[in-house]
Order: structure tokens, then sequence, then C-alpha cells
């Protein structure tokens, strides 16, 4: 059974989330906690093996407790978000000091949705259930590398759970001439500028949320919107972003696969691919074929994975020609790039 203690400042998110909760078998709402103060008694009591943790709460407010909780009791935890630009911002910083994942608050008319809701946090409770909880300090680099080898290259980056953080220790460590990253990291459309914006703060490169129709160039990082898929296209001698507003693949939206699937058949060898950390199987296909057409492509091992599932996949289907510890990967894409 996976222990859940669930902690909210709202009597009625508590009653909902522990209802869900409660519905499948192999999970057990130990005990619920509406303050930090409260949760951190139930913690030493119940021993909880997940804790679903509020950011907007009496006494302490959610960041504040997390950071306690990873320094103390380093745990698996689930934040409950508002869907808006400020819980972005929020849920962003708590994936930064050790939070898995999140989900959207739950509302009191989701009846129509209730099932659907019901599945994805049951889904993400079992999922944290199973992730290494590690918080690793971002290094930067210095500004400019010499001796890389650039022309036409770009580096091509897919992740999900776990991936947020995953992406800003690699991307952090780059310098900015390094070749244009397009990057396709399963997150919701209200994160996503929010995402780019806390990437560029911490990196020498220029992040930005991807618009479609903008020309690849070296020391730049497009990130795909949380609602469109981002693909890479050739007109002439240049390379450029394409949004697609269709249907979601292997239910993501951004996916990874049409990222992927789309530099396969322009830029395969010139480019490297980066598998991170994430839960499923998205991408993994596409990589295949952008290794089969030229491309060097690279999964995250599994021990510095939050989740290896994508990474996993990868490996699997012989789609990796390496794997790769995560603090390394800065170093050896630039390793890479000196080689001819």
């Amino acid at each position: 059974m996976i222990k859940v203690l669930v902690v909210d400042d709202s009597a009625l998110v508590r009653q909902l989330l522990t209802h869900m909760l409660s519905q499948a078998p192999d999970i057990e709402v130990v005990g619920t906690a509406e303050d930090p103060y409260e949760a951190r008694d139930k913690i030493k009591l119940l021993n909880p093996d997940v804790l679903t943790l509020d950011v907007e709460m009496p006494k302490m407010d959610g960041i504040a407790f997390l950071r306690n909780l990873m320094k103390l009791r380093p745990m698996p935890v689930v934040m409950i978000s508002t869907l808006t630009e400020k819980g972005a911002a929020i849920t962003l910083e708590a994936l930064s000091l050790g939070a898995v994942d999140y989900i959207a608050k739950p509302k009191n008319d989701l009846s129509n949705k209730l099932t659907e809701y019901q599945d994805e946090l049951l889904e993400k409770i079992r999922l944290a259930a199973r992730c290494r909880i590690r918080a690793t300090p971002l290094v930067a680099k210095p500004a400019v590398e010499e001796g890389l080898k650039l022309k036409n290259r770009l580096i091509a980056i897919g992740a999900s759970t776990g991936g947020t953080e995953a992406i800003a220790q690699v991307v952090s460590q780059l310098p900015e001439n390094f070749p244009p990253i397009v990057i396709a990291q399963h997150i919701p459309a209200a994160f996503s500028a929010s995402f780019a914006r806390r990437l560029d703060s911490k990196s020498a490169m220029t992040v930005q949320e991807a618009c479609g129709n903008e020309m690849l160039k070296q020391g730049n990082v497009y990130v795909a919107p949380g609602d469109k898929h981002l693909v890479v296209v050739r007109r002439g001698a240049h390379l450029y972003t394409m949004l697609q507003d269709t249907e979601p693949v292997n239910r993501h939206k951004p996916s990874v696969e049409v990222l992927f699937n789309s530099i396969a058949n322009c830029a395969a060898k010139t480019t490297i691919g980066v598998m991170l950390t994430g839960m499923g199987k998205d991408g993994a296909e596409g990589m295949l074929n952008m290794m089969n057409q030229g491309a060097y492509t690279i999964a995250q091992d599994e021990a510095s994975s939050v989740v290896w599932g994508m990474p996993g996949a990868v490996v699997d289907i012989g789609a990796a020609k390496e794997q790769q510890s995560l603090n390394k990967m800065a170093s050896r894409l630039l390793q890479l790039l000196k080689v001819d």
C-alpha cells in the first residue's frame, strides 16, 4: 500500500482528495493536515510514502515547508497547484526544491471530468512513490567555450516528470556560444512561459518559449509551448521552428515524438538528441528514427533519473548510442561538439 498524507488548508480539497485516493486498492490516505505544523507532526507519527502539498496555507507557506522538509526528511511530494501564472512560478520553485510532480487544485465543479482528474491524481501518486528524491545544485559554466565545432549543429531535448529541473541542470552549464537547443517538455500551457523565463534566468544562453517561424540561432534555446507541438523545418540552408495545433501524440502536447521525428526528416546528421527523465515512452520511436538518419543519441541513465520511463524506453529499443549521468550530460555535449 502507498501511504499518503494530504496537506491543504481547505477542508473541501482535503475531502475531495481523500475520497478520490481512497478508491484505489493500492493507496491508503493515512491522514490529513490543514497546515505545515500539523503536517510535520503527522509525518513523524504516520510515516507516509507520499505527501500532497498545497502552496498557500496558514502559519507557513508550502514552499517554506517544502524547503525544510527536503533538508530534514526528503520524501516524494506532489504539489497541488493552481494553473495560473502565479501558480506556475511557485510550482516551478517547488520542483527546484525537490517536489517530484504537480497537479491542478481540484474544483467542486469537476463533475463531468471527475474520473479523468482522479485517474491523473492516482497516476501521479503511484509514480511519486517510485521516484528517486534528490536535489542537485546548479553549477554555472564559463560564458564562452573555445574549440566547439558549431556549423549547423542542433541539440534536441525531450523530458517529462522531473524534466524541468533536469533541463535546468544541463542548460545552466552550457556556454552562450552553444548551438541552438529545441526542447519538448511535458508541461501545461499555463506553465511553459514561466518555465522558459526561469530557465533563461539560470542560463548563459537566451531561453524563450517558441512562437513559431524563428530561425534557429546559436546561443538560443526554444521551449515548446504547453499546448502546441514544436517541430523543426528546413528552409534553404536554415532551420526554423514551427508550431502545430494538432491532436496530442502519446497523450502529450507538446510531444517529444513529434519534435524528434521532425528533426529526423530535416537535420538528423547534425543533431544530438537527448532524452531526459520522464514517465512513459513518448519520443522513443522518434529518437530511433533520428538515430537511423544519422543523429547521435543519448539517454539519461537510470541512476540519475527521477523516473526512468522515457530514457528507459529509448534504451530498450536500442535508440541510444550511450547512456549518461545527468551531472555529466552538459560536459558530454561539449565534448561531442569538439569532435569531428
